[in-house]
């Protein structure tokens, strides 16, 4: 059977190119299943939770006896009260059980059987069936739960909690499975963030018991080197796996439907792009530039799920804006709430003791959607815009006059603006300006090492050509000598000759233009506003 990249739903190894999860499962097994623990899987959106849970299924099978159940099956009406949910998920509940492949499930499934023919069915009463059920069982059992977000405003999945809670606490008088695994992007113990709030007091940490899970979820280069070692004995593209593995990862940080769609975007889409027409030309970091500008130009689920929680949570929205934009250093506190949701809905992680975006590729799609929403009421974008064409020379980008045209306009428009203004806005301005140049056939990012309140490297990649260019506040000229020469250092790392300084300068006697100046036999092209 031939194989392909998959971006939906989860994956298997007989039909999709995906990372190997022996260890991950060794891991999950001897760590937290083998003793019994119950906890959560909580990831970002398409982490990969289910194709997870999936194959732990297969893993565990022969030690115990494993029951998959996915919320999803459950309507908003299952959820009306307690009589109709324990009926709903005790059908669901016999369905699996009846496919784990145990001989005697009918027997083990009687009491099961008589709770859903009577009405009116408990809660205390559905767990006095599931307990004899597991007292009988030939084996321990292991519960799975996947998409418990689908109830996680229902009271009545709450208090379904607390149960489960309180038979742990007695399994071992009164028999109850093995271990509990629930998955899904919010954690538990984060459930009161979706309950409204008039039922908000009625949460009582009925999942303290939890486990915590510390498995790293995210791809390793090592891992998408394996996988690429298996494409490439399928198609012999001649790409250099090491290369193209770390590449994507510094892209991607490992996201695992980030590393995915990437690979997808090279191998399905990409041959029918002009000068990738063959897989070993796309099988390159310009293919994976050309991969990562189709995906960020397309409305994926991803996409939209992060839309929909920056439109919720301002706070989070505001605080990702300051740290693109300003590069200011937030400390990394979990128990700030929008630090805790940024962690949680897997936009950001922690770095060096600072809160930092989770990967370049939700910087950049983060950049563009910001930009998008001021490029409406913005003269910068629209300069940048009329203009465009000028910059562009047999099919080569002319930074240099980009950075005059940006003086001169910059000038103009916020030449009498305050310094404060200019500081918090400087560099938000300057990528309003770039944008439509480069749109359509460039990307950048914001380079995430050198980004601080005073310093920004922006990278930008026109058809195959890296540019370099520092955006800085001006602090006086020792300063700026010291900045020139980070600037020669740092296109050492990149190979490049040339790169491209702007400096926001407040001083009331400062010399506005751009000049060329040599360092280190680089050449500098200095812009100041």
């Amino acid at each position: 059977m031939r194989r392909r990249f998959n971006v939906t739903g989860a994956c298997s190894p007989k039909r999709h190119y995906m990372v190997r999860l022996d260890e991950r499962l060794k891991k999950i097994k001897e760590d937290y299943v083998d003793y019994g623990s119950y906890f959560v899987i909580n990831r970002g959106r398409q982490y990969g939770k289910t194709t997870t849970l999936k194959s732990l299924k297969k893993y565990l099978l022969g030690d115990y006896i494993v029951l998959s159940l996915d919320f999803q099956e459950l309507s908003t009406a299952n959820f009306a009260d307690e009589s109709t949910f324990t009926r709903a998920f005790a059908k669901v509940f016999m369905r699996s059980f009846k496919t784990s492949g145990l001989s005697d499930s009918k027997v083990l499934l009687e009491p099961v059987a008589e709770f859903i023919e009577k009405e009116g069915g408990s809660l205390n009463d559905l767990f006095d069936c599931l307990s004899r059920l597991c007292e009988n069982s030939p084996c321990p059992i292991v519960l799975m739960i996947d998409e418990v977000d689908s109830a996680g405003n229902n009271q009545v999945f709450i208090e379904f909690l607390a149960l489960l809670r309180k038979y742990y606490l007695n399994r071992d008088e009164t028999p109850i499975f093995h271990s509990v695994i629930l998955a899904g992007v919010y954690d538990i113990k984060n459930l009161k963030l979706k309950l409204r709030p008039e039922t908000e007091h009625r949460y009582n940490s009925p999942w303290n018991i939890a486990a915590k899970f510390n498995i790293d979820m995210s791809f390793s280069t090592d891992q998408i080197e394996v996988m690429l070692e298996e494409y490439e004995a399928d198609y012999h593209t001649g790409m250099d796996i090491q290369e193209m593995a770390e590449e994507i990862y510094q892209y991607t940080s490992g996201y695992p439907v980030l590393v995915s769609s990437i690979c997808k975007y090279i191998d399905e889409y990409l041959p029918d792009e002009d000068g990738f027409d063959e897989l070993g030309r796309a099988w390159t970091k310009e293919g994976i530039a050309r991969a990562v500008k189709m995906l960020l130009s397309e409305n994926t689920p991803l996409f939209d799920s992060m839309v929909k929680q920056l439109d919720v949570y301002k706070d989070m929205r505001e605080m990702m804006e300051q740290i693109l934009y300003q590069g200011r250093k937030i400390s990394f506190s979990p128990a700030e709430k929008s630090i805790n949701l940024g962690l949680m809905f897997g936009f950001l992680k922690e770095e060096n003791g600072h809160v930092a975006v989770a990967n370049r590729i939700f910087e950049m799609y983060l950049i563009d959607l910001f930009i998008a929403e001021e490029s409406i009421r913005s003269d910068m974008f629209l300069y940048g815009q009329v203009v465009r064409n000028q910059y562009i020379e047999d099919g080569v980008l002319n930074m240099k006059l980009v950075l005059e045209k940006f003086v001169l306009h910059f000038t103009e428009i916020y030449g009498s603006n305050t310094e404060k203004f200019v500081e918090t806005n400087g560099r938000k301005l300057f990528l309003l300006y770039l944008k439509p140049i480069i749109n359509g056939t460039g990307n950048y990012y914001i380079e995430a090492q050198t980004r601080d309140a005073k310093r920004t490297d922006i990278i930008v990649d026109y058809l195959g050509e890296q540019f370099i260019i520092e955006l800085k506040i001006w602090h006086g000229s020792e300063y700026n000598e010291r900045g020139e020469k980070q600037l020669a250092d740092y296109l050492n790392y990149y190979h490049q000759d040339k790169g491209y300084l702007l400096s926001f300068n407040f001083n009331k006697n400062k010399e506005t233009g751009v000049k060329e100046i040599a360092i280190a036999n680089k050449t500098i092209v200095e812009a100041v506003v």
